[in-house]
Protein backbone atom coordinates (compact mmCIF):
# COMPACT_ATOMS: atom_id res chain seq x y z
CA UNK A 1 0.00 0.00 0.00
CA UNK A 2 1.38 3.42 -0.82
CA UNK A 3 1.98 6.36 1.67
CA UNK A 4 -0.88 8.19 -0.15
CA UNK A 5 -3.40 5.11 0.47
CA UNK A 6 -2.41 4.86 4.28
CA UNK A 7 -2.97 8.56 4.63
CA UNK A 8 -6.17 7.83 3.17
CA UNK A 9 -7.32 5.27 5.39
CA UNK A 10 -5.81 6.71 8.65
CA UNK A 11 -8.18 9.88 7.63
CA UNK A 12 -10.67 7.47 7.63
CA UNK A 13 -9.91 5.74 11.16
CA UNK A 14 -9.61 9.17 12.42
CA UNK A 15 -12.94 10.30 11.41
CA UNK A 16 -14.39 7.25 12.98
CA UNK A 17 -12.79 7.89 16.13
CA UNK A 18 -14.42 11.05 15.97
CA UNK A 19 -12.27 13.91 14.81
CA UNK A 20 -12.20 15.96 11.46
CA UNK A 21 -9.16 15.48 9.41
CA UNK A 22 -8.60 19.12 7.28
CA UNK A 23 -6.49 19.20 4.47
CA UNK A 24 -5.04 22.92 3.72
CA UNK A 25 -1.95 24.88 2.78
CA UNK A 26 -0.62 27.20 4.90
CA UNK A 27 2.91 27.81 6.95
CA UNK A 28 1.87 25.47 9.85
CA UNK A 29 3.56 21.53 10.89
CA UNK A 30 0.31 19.86 10.90
CA UNK A 31 -1.17 17.81 14.13
CA UNK A 32 -4.11 17.50 16.42
CA UNK A 33 -5.72 20.45 18.21
CA UNK A 34 -8.72 21.36 19.63
CA UNK A 35 -10.76 23.71 17.79
CA UNK A 36 -13.94 25.47 19.21
CA UNK A 37 -14.31 21.94 21.36
CA UNK A 38 -13.58 20.13 18.46
CA UNK A 39 -10.91 17.85 18.11
CA UNK A 40 -8.90 17.99 14.29
CA UNK A 41 -5.90 16.59 12.38
CA UNK A 42 -4.90 18.98 10.64
CA UNK A 43 -2.70 18.52 7.50
CA UNK A 44 -0.31 20.90 5.25
CA UNK A 45 -1.19 19.97 1.74
CA UNK A 46 2.68 21.59 1.06
CA UNK A 47 3.73 18.58 2.72
CA UNK A 48 5.04 15.45 1.17
CA UNK A 49 3.21 12.42 1.80
CA UNK A 50 5.80 10.92 4.02
CA UNK A 51 5.47 14.35 6.33
CA UNK A 52 2.04 13.46 6.85
CA UNK A 53 1.77 10.17 8.05
CA UNK A 54 3.84 11.28 10.62
CA UNK A 55 1.97 13.75 11.55
CA UNK A 56 -1.15 11.49 11.41
CA UNK A 57 0.56 8.55 13.09
CA UNK A 58 1.53 11.36 15.86
CA UNK A 59 -2.50 12.66 16.53
CA UNK A 60 -3.67 8.95 16.60
CA UNK A 61 -0.98 8.05 18.86
CA UNK A 62 -2.92 7.87 21.73
CA UNK A 63 -6.44 7.04 20.31
CA UNK A 64 -8.30 4.26 21.06
CA UNK A 65 -7.17 2.50 18.14
CA UNK A 66 -7.71 -1.20 19.58
CA UNK A 67 -11.15 -0.19 19.29
CA UNK A 68 -11.82 -0.29 15.61
CA UNK A 69 -10.46 -2.26 12.87
CA UNK A 70 -7.27 -1.49 10.97
CA UNK A 71 -6.12 -2.61 7.92
CA UNK A 72 -2.78 -4.69 8.68
CA UNK A 73 -0.63 -2.74 6.09
CA UNK A 74 -2.03 0.86 7.90
CA UNK A 75 -1.63 -0.52 11.18
CA UNK A 76 2.25 -1.59 10.34
CA UNK A 77 2.47 1.80 8.73
CA UNK A 78 1.28 3.30 12.11
CA UNK A 79 4.08 0.66 14.11
CA UNK A 80 7.08 1.75 12.13
CA UNK A 81 6.04 5.21 12.12
CA UNK A 82 6.04 5.20 15.86
CA UNK A 83 9.03 2.71 16.00
CA UNK A 84 10.85 5.32 13.64
CA UNK A 85 10.05 8.41 15.92
CA UNK A 86 10.65 6.68 19.39
CA UNK A 87 14.33 5.78 17.65
CA UNK A 88 14.80 9.36 17.03
CA UNK A 89 13.57 10.69 20.52
CA UNK A 90 15.74 8.42 22.01
CA UNK A 91 19.17 9.53 19.86
CA UNK A 92 17.78 12.66 20.56
CA UNK A 93 18.28 12.05 24.36
CA UNK A 94 21.64 10.48 23.83
CA UNK A 95 23.25 13.42 22.05
CA UNK A 96 21.93 15.62 25.02
CA UNK A 97 23.06 13.44 27.63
Amino acid sequence: MDTPTIIEELEDVAQRLGFEVRSEKGNFRGGRCIVEGEELIMLNKRHQPETQLVVMANALRDAPLDTIYLKPAVRQALEDTWAALDAETEEASHVEG
